[in-house]
C-alpha cells in the first residue's frame, strides 16, 4: 500500500483551535483556555498561531470515551 503524501491530503491535518471548540461543543474562549491548560493538544505555529492535530484531538476524544465507559468498582 502506497502512503499519500500531505500535499496529496484533500482535508488539512490540523484544525484551528476555534474549529477544535466548536468540535467539542464549548466556546472559543473555553477552547483556548483548554489549550493552556494542556487539556487540549496543540502545536505553536510560529510566535502566535496554534493548531490543533487532528490525530490527537480523536485520539483524546476516543480515551476519554474509554475513561468514561469503564464500570465503577
Amino acid at each position: 500500500m502506497e502512503k499519500k503524501r500531505n500535499s496529496d491530503l484533500a482535508e488539512p491535518l490540523c484544525l484551528s483551535v476555534p474549529a477544535a471548540a466548536r468540535i467539542l461543543g464549548v466556546s472559543r474562549n473555553t477552547g483556548y483556555e483548554m489549550a493552556r491548560l494542556g487539556q487540549l493538544p496543540t502545536i505553536r505555529c510560529g510566535r502566535r498561531r496554534l493548531v490543533v492535530p487532528k490525530t490527537a484531538l480523536m485520539k483524546m476524544l476516543e480515551e476519554a470515551n474509554e475513561q468514561h465507559e469503564k464500570p465503577k468498582e
